[in-house]
């Protein structure tokens, strides 16, 4: 898609990114599709320990360079710039020139709270662009825990049968 035909100059999203999935791949292409550049926040590990994730979490490091990887097969490094988020809302509280937050319907009431915490700094309120959460083939959505609990695949397939 040419650069005049994406919408927003510079839209951002954020993330733990752990084990990358479908569901993540469906955000990430949305996010491109919209934005000439993307400003990805993944979350640090000192902010992943207050999560309280059922499952354990790679390390930021790995992460970002799974992450990086992909990014690379879909021909996008050139533009992304990924940032540590050490807060939950990171550097898309701050940036006067971002235009928009991918968000799902899980995260919307977050991007409403960044847009307050946007308001009280004077910043420009954010669009706020809902994606529909990707369904593993039993209709729920696809999540890294279900992955962990060897429930679906990376690509939301049934792996065992649930009892």
């Amino acid at each position: 898609m040419s650069r005049s035909a994406r919408r927003y100059k510079l839209v951002a999203l954020g993330g733990t990114f752990d084990v990358l999935h479908a569901g993540h791949r469906h955000l990430l292409s949305e996010a491109f599709k919209l934005g000439d550049t993307v400003l990805i926040g993944v979350t640090s590990d000192q902010l992943v320990a207050t999560l309280h994730k059922k499952h354990q979490v790679r390390p930021f490091s790995n992460r970002v360079r799974e992450l990086r990887r992909f990014l690379k097969t879909r021909r996008w490094s050139s533009r992304v710039r990924i940032a540590m988020l050490r807060e939950p809302y990171g550097p898309a509280a701050r940036r006067e020139k971002l235009e928009a937050l991918i968000v799902s319907k899980g995260t919307l009431a977050s991007g409403r709270r960044l847009n307050r915490l946007r308001r009280q700094n004077h910043l420009p309120l954010v669009d706020l662009y809902v994606v529909d959460l990707f369904r593993a083939a039993d209709g729920k959505p696809i999540s890294t825990t279900r992955v962990r609990n060897g429930e679906i695949d990376l690509q939301g397939r049934l792996l065992k049968a649930r009892h």
